[in-house]
């Protein structure tokens, strides 16, 4: 019995204290009531913090978009961490795509020039992708892990502890106005003490204001207290700062190892599709193109590759001064090709035939001879020899 009368007494205290706060809040956002002001220094801290939270999350928000631009995925990775659970690996974009070209390259068929080009492209895609999956894991831990960690941990203890503060800047204004109440009281009743009731009266309010000004005394205390612990709190956004300062170098140096990474892939691929023929590489929509100069001057292949617009290939210098002389030159053949018709010449990787240019022949082909075989062959498969 006595337990539940102390619940009973507790809960009208709390009650009775929750309608103090909100009958002051109310005056004072109707200009009734007095508010007291945090001091500057307390205020930049709060402003600081709120603005440092922001940013936190719009960052860590994007970052996950960009790690993993499928919304889905990204819903079924936060599931599956408030969980506690380790999400299932998939497969993702780039190793998908390089599945599918060696597929169908395979298909097609590893000696053709389409079939082998699409294996080299879903073989450097592949990378890519596991180089992609190494930038999302590497920037989980040590930069987004970091950044949440902020947000649901520091940033919800320094929100209890500023709205504590607040709670206790009410309960001092509420009692700074029972005070300031008390005390005009007990002045109106001190100019009627002309009748008893109303020197009862006069005693009845200076009990009021000192038990208004021992209440002031406690609770302006306790605010004094809770402004000092959420100080406390909010200078450490600094050491915040330098933290996530750390997280995002190590963040960038995750990506650009992945650049680096995909940019070598790419490189290597170049290499490889450099002496492809033309008309297997080109866009036939393509208008322009930036020529890159080839690192190989002997070798009839593409001297220039779009690096932004797609794989073109150009005429290398030394086809024009073949095609300009009447004579004829040793080259050796870089792969295997299948003649496509009887005016055309099956070629064998590394042997080495004749080849000559013909008046009105299309650019990107030479007359091959070896033997008494004769027929046309593709230049980007083949490499002059001096």
């Amino acid at each position: 019995m006595n337990i539940m009368d102390f619940n009973v007494k507790k809960l009208a205290a709390d009650a009775g204290t929750f309608l103090s706060r909100a009958v002051q809040f109310t005056e004072e956002k109707l200009g009734q009531a007095e508010k007291t002001e945090l001091d500057a220094h307390l205020e930049n801290l709060l402003s600081k913090a709120e603005c440092t939270k922001i940013w936190t999350e719009k960052i860590m928000k994007q970052t996950e978009v960009l790690l993993q631009p499928n919304p889905n995925a990204r819903i079924e990775e936060f599931v599956y961490e408030k969980l506690d659970r380790k999400a299932p690996s998939r497969i993702n974009n780039p190793e998908l795509l390089g599945q599918y070209m060696i597929d169908a390259g395979t298909e097609f068929g590893p000696g053709t020039a389409y079939g082998n080009a699409l294996i080299k492209c879903g073989e450097t895609q592949k990378r890519i992708g596991t180089a992609d999956r190494e930038l999302i894991q590497t920037s989980a831990l040590n930069f987004l892990t970091p950044l949440r960690n902020f947000i649901e941990g520091d940033y919800k203890t320094i929100t209890k502890e500023r709205k504590l503060l607040q709670n206790k800047r009410l309960d001092l204004d509420a009692a700074k106005t029972r005070l300031k109440k008390a005390k005009a009281a007990e002045t109106r009743a001190s100019q009627l003490n002309s009748a008893r009731l109303e020197g009862d009266n006069i005693m009845i309010w200076a009990e009021e204001v000192t038990k208004s000004e021992q209440e002031l005394r406690i609770t302006q205390s306790e605010f004094d207290r809770q402004a000092e612990i959420t100080r406390l709190l909010l200078e450490g956004i600094s050491s915040t700062h330098a933290h996530h300062l750390r997280c995002l170098n190590d963040f960038v140096e995750a990506q650009m190892t992945y650049y680096a990474q995909c940019y070598q892939y790419m490189l290597d691929l170049q290499k490889q599709l450099g002496s492809f023929p033309s008309n297997y590489l080109c866009n036939n929509n393509q208008t322009s193109v930036t020529p890159i100069p080839s690192a190989s001057s002997n070798v009839i292949g593409p001297s220039s590759m779009a690096s932004t617009s797609g794989l073109v290939m150009a005429s290398p210098p030394n086809l024009h001064d073949l095609k300009e002389c009447s004579g004829s030159r040793k080259a050796r053949v870089l792969y295997d090709y299948d003649a496509a018709n009887s005016s055309e010449l099956s070629l064998l990787a590394d042997e080495v035939i004749t080849v000559f240019s013909v008046v009105g022949m299309d650019s990107d082909w030479l007359m091959g001879e070896r033997g008494n075989q004769k027929g046309k062959v593709p230049i980007t498969y083949l490499e002059l020899l001096n």
